[in-house]
């Protein structure tokens, strides 16, 4: 299968137009063809101002007016922000040497425009933030002046801040009649900031469509097949108490009372700040309980290491599996086997191998081998390998932490499915997600925290997202 065919698309001046697809959809492959780095193999052609143009490299894209952010970050950690920014286009004095006062005059009105005023252009990149390091691959792009700008996922390590001031970037750029290609999983970006948004599957153009004439919806369907409505979650029916909360409280949570029942999906649901990740922490072992109590299968509990609530049957897939569940430099087998190995049972080689290998197929987890760095895989990839290793306890209770943040929305639909099949095995889910039609989509009931605190609770039929938003602003059910 090719990995680009008969692609089609246009992009006029101060236009923001999307492009989105599920991993493997062909994006990469365009924008690399655009930005120089590939040569397509047949047929086609690229029109610029209405000439058709050859893009023969990287630097003659560059000469052309595009530039391209890419995700993973190609900045050099031994330079300075400045040097990075302006790498291979410094300013040199008379006599063919850096001119540093120069360089350093030019990248700080970048850094205002990227609201880093704050860091100085001397600044090495390594001491930088994952989020400041994004803003500055913005800054060396928009150093460039170009006539086309690409951001590949662009959000995926900034915070809420870095992103607003993104988006008021790109609304500037806009106004300079600057043409934006816009590539994100996240549809919300794409109906905040986009004018047209362009789908692909397979290496496939499925159409473009006026932002304001689709929905969320019916992207997802021409992607996916599907919608998130059409997921087969069946009706849930009561089983026996697995965990009970009792008046909680540890760190911005307090008081907080709730059940979760075998072969339920219970979701916390609430403003970033509520308190949800931190309940899911003390669940774990990971934070101390100050006050209240919790009954784990009927038996009082106390967890003071994670240890111990995987021995009782809790797994837990935190929000950031990067830095907090993954090891990067290990390989996709390791990563799966971590918590066999780091337990009391003993496996030998060719158990890894089965066993990974046993879950790469079942989570249909893409990888060249199960040698391969766990940290080259995409996103989606990464969190299955995640999910295999507490699979493997067969845990009584996991608790999941925005299971599909930064993953492509094939791969959601996988992640949901393979929810909804646990839970429906006897598996009782904590659900944390920031998504509404997520939670929607999956829990059979929903609690709604309010700065610390469980403001109400409401099952799936009387579910909404107008009343999930009001009660996390601290209105009442």
């Amino acid at each position: 299968m090719k990995a680009l065919s008969e692609v089609s698309f246009d992009i006029h001046p101060g236009e923001v137009h999307a492009v989105c697809g599920e991993n493997g959809a062909g994006k990469s492959t365009l924008m690399n063809i655009l930005a120089g780095n590939l040569q397509p193999d047949e047929g086609g052609v690229i029109e610029m101002n209405g000439q058709p143009i050859t893009i023969a490299d990287y630097n003659h894209a560059q000469a052309l007016g595009i530039a391209i952010v890419y995700q993973e970050r190609s900045l050099i950690d031994s330079l300075s922000i400045a040097e990075n920014i302006f790498i291979n286009r410094v300013p040199l004095n008379r006599w063919g040497l850096m001119d540093y006062r120069k360089l350093y005059e030019q990248t700080v009105p970048i850094l205002n425009h990227l609201d880093l005023s704050y860091l100085s252009p001397q600044r090495l990149v390594v001491e930088l933030s994952p989020a400041e390091k994004m803003m500055v691959e913005i800054g060396k792009a928009l150093s460039q002046n170009p006539n086309v700008l690409i951001l590949d996922e662009p959000t995926a390590s900034l915070t809420e801040k870095e992103t607003a001031t993104l988006f008021k970037l790109i609304a500037s750029l806009k106004q300079n009649q600057v043409a934006v290609i816009y590539i994100s999983h996240r549809l919300t970006e794409i109906f905040q900031i986009a004018d047209k948004v362009t789908v692909l599957k397979d290496g496939k153009y499925q159409g473009t469509t006026l932002i304001h004439q689709t929905s969320s919806g019916q992207l997802i369907k021409t992607m996916v097949g599907r919608t998130i409505n059409e997921l087969n979650k069946p009706v849930y029916k009561n089983g026996e108490v697995i965990l009970a909360v009792d008046k909680l409280s540890g760190g911005r949570f307090r008081d907080c009372s709730f059940s979760i029942h075998r072969g339920e999906i219970v979701a916390l649901a609430g403003l970033i700040g509520a308190g949800r990740s931190e309940i899911a922490r003390v669940l774990f072992g990971l934070d101390k309980r100050t006050a209240g109590s919790i009954r784990f299968k009927g038996e009082a509990i106390d967890l003071i290491h994670p240890a111990e609530a995987i021995r009782k049957g809790i797994a837990y897939v935190p929000e950031d599996r990067k830095s907090q569940a993954l090891f990067l430099d290990m390989s996709v087998r390791a990563n799966i086997n971590v918590t066999i190995v780091a337990g009391d049972k003993w496996m030998n080689n060719q158990e890894q191998i089965n066993t990974a290998g046993s879950y790469q197929n079942q989570l249909h987890i893409q990888t060249p081998s199960l040698d391969q760095t766990i940290k080259l895989l995409s996103g989606g990839n990464q969190q299955k390998c995640v999910l295999a290793r507490w699979l493997q306890l067969a845990p009584q209770l996991l608790i999941v932490d925005e299971p599909t943040q930064g993953i492509d929305i094939g791969t959601k639909f996988e992640i949901y499915q393979l929810l909804i099949d646990l839970a429906s095995n006897g598996t009782s889910i904590l659900l944390i997600s920031s998504e509404l039609p997520e939670v929607l989509a999956l829990a059979d009931r929903i609690l709604v925290l309010h700065l610390g605190n469980i403001i109400g609770s409401v099952n799936r039929k009387e579910a909404s997202e107008e009343r999930i938003l009001s009660m996390a602003s601290g209105n009442s059910a």
